[in-house]
């Protein structure tokens, strides 16, 4: 018999209403090695996220650390500052999704990670903020058109001021500009122009995924031999977002 449950703090529910960072390793504290070590980034980006990531960061050196993304997007301008600031601690960005594995008295043993997840809308920009970045053939990275967050929903309805196409034109620059200075193609702005935001996402393919640079790296990709062990206590922290 396994000596931890295959129960999980997140199966059968709906992702948290704000981005949670968080710290998880595969050690099990009722048995088994330790592995690897990532920290999870799951829910939507706000405006206030990319502050919440400094938060939880502090003074840490990140470098080498893995941060495995779950996310349907939101803010673009605090989606490209949580990314700029992965950059500048050298991390390492993938696709997954994290599952708390329990012991039999209910305590968390460890977390398990799976390649099975969604990196939807502006989560594929935040991923471009790593140094090093995987996309498991499992995972999902879908995109679509920026656009205004308070009229995402009858978007084909919703009447638009000039000031209001004025800021999503402005928006759309600064995320061309960041797209390029993290080092992957402006064709990607080009692909997620192509839908618009009534339309479903469009998940990019595993040849537009490497010609595009959004993957860097291969599944030789080791989770986390460099980074720092997480702290004994994990510290979620974030909130949330609108798909723009």
């Amino acid at each position: 018999m396994s000596l931890a449950n295959v129960a999980s703090a997140a199966s059968g529910q709906a992702k948290p209403a704000t981005m949670q960072f968080e710290w998880n390793s595969d050690k099990a504290s009722c048995g088994s090695q330790p592995a690897r070590a990532w920290i999870s980034a799951v829910g939507p980006v706000t405006d206030t996220t990319a502050a919440d990531f400094e938060a939880f960061a502090g003074s840490s050196d990140l470098r080498g650390a893995v941060i495995v993304l779950d996310s349907e997007g939101g803010s673009v301008l605090a989606a490209l500052e949580v990314g700029r600031s992965i950059r500048r601690r050298g991390m390492t960005t993938t696709v997954g999704k994290t599952t708390r594995v329990l012991c039999p008295d209910g305590t968390v043993s460890h977390s398990t990670l799976s390649p099975k997840a969604d990196c939807e809308s502006m989560c594929a920009f935040v991923l471009l903020g790593g140094v090093h970045r995987y996309v498991p053939a499992e995972a999902r990275v879908l995109v679509h058109q920026i656009w205004l967050g308070s009229k995402r929903k009858r978007s084909l309805e919703n009447q638009y001021t000039a000031n209001e196409l004025s800021l999503v034109q402005r928006d759309l620059a600064t995320l061309a500009r960041y797209t390029v200075e993290m080092g992957a193609s402006i064709e990607l702005i080009e692909a997620a122009a192509r839908v618009p935001p009534w339309e479903p996402l469009y998940p990019l393919t595993r040849d537009e995924l490497r010609h595009f640079l959004v993957a860097t790296d291969g599944p030789s990709m080791q989770l986390t031999a460099a980074a720092p062990p997480p702290p004994t206590t994990p510290q979620p922290t974030g909130t949330q977002a609108q798909r723009p």
